[in-house]
Parts: C-alpha cells; structure tokens; sequence
C-alpha cells in the first residue's frame, strides 16, 4: 500500500519544480500563480499575486473557471513544503495543462529565504 509520502515522491518524478532561486522570475513568467493551501494558511499570508485554490478543490475550479481553461497558459503552484503542489502540479498536468511547475521548498521555504508576503488587511472597527 503506499503512503501519502509515496504518492508525493511519485508525483515529483513527473513533474517540473521551480527552484527557489528562479521562483520569483518563474512567478513573473506566469500567467497564474496558485496558493494550494487551506483558506486558513492563506489568509495568514502568501506569496503576493497568488490566487487561492485548495488542493482538494483544484479540479474542479480549474474546470468551471473559463479564465483558467488555457491549457497553454503558464501556472505556478506551492503549498507549505510542496507536497500538495507536487500533487496538484500532477493532476493538472493530467487534465492537459501544458506548462505547470511547482516551487521547491513551498511557502516556509519562501518565507525562510526572506522574500515578500502578502496578508489581507483586517477591516478597522474604529
């Protein structure tokens, strides 16, 4: 039986990471730039520009959003530590999109190496 770890390493041989050196030159390459974290995770910051698609909803976002339909459009994906967009990355790369990478390392790996993050700002109750 494999582990969600297997899948992950299996998803990784098939797909292209981005290295955190070229991310941010990736990220301006890219038409869409995808946040695959929970809301939550999201809401506490992400990488500026990134749109915010679930991992457990992506297919189906992707499917029913004519702005993403492109299957030549150029996307970049990362969750935490990128296993969930290793995953994502594979899926989509399945349901025919063309030019899909991840970031190496995810979201901690970005944060660590001191690059910007956006977070919403919270509405003022004065």
């Amino acid at each position: 039986m494999k582990s969600a770890h297997d899948l992950v390493l299996a998803a990784k041989s098939r797909i292209q990471e981005v290295p955190l050196a070229d991310a941010e030159q990736a990220i301006r390459d890219a038409q869409v730039l995808i946040d695959v974290r929970e809301a939550d995770e999201y809401a506490a910051g992400h990488i500026p520009g990134a749109i915010h698609i679930s991992r457990g909803v992506l297919e189906f976002r992707m499917s029913g959003a004519p702005e993403l339909a492109a299957r030549d459009q150029a996307i970049v994906l990362y969750c935490k530590t990128s296993g969930r967009a290793a995953l994502a990355a594979a899926a989509l790369q399945e349901m025919g999109y063309l030019q899909v990478r991840s970031i190496t390392g995810g979201f901690d790996a970005w944060v660590a190496a001191g690059k910007p993050v956006a977070k919403p700002a919270m509405p003022s109750f004065d």
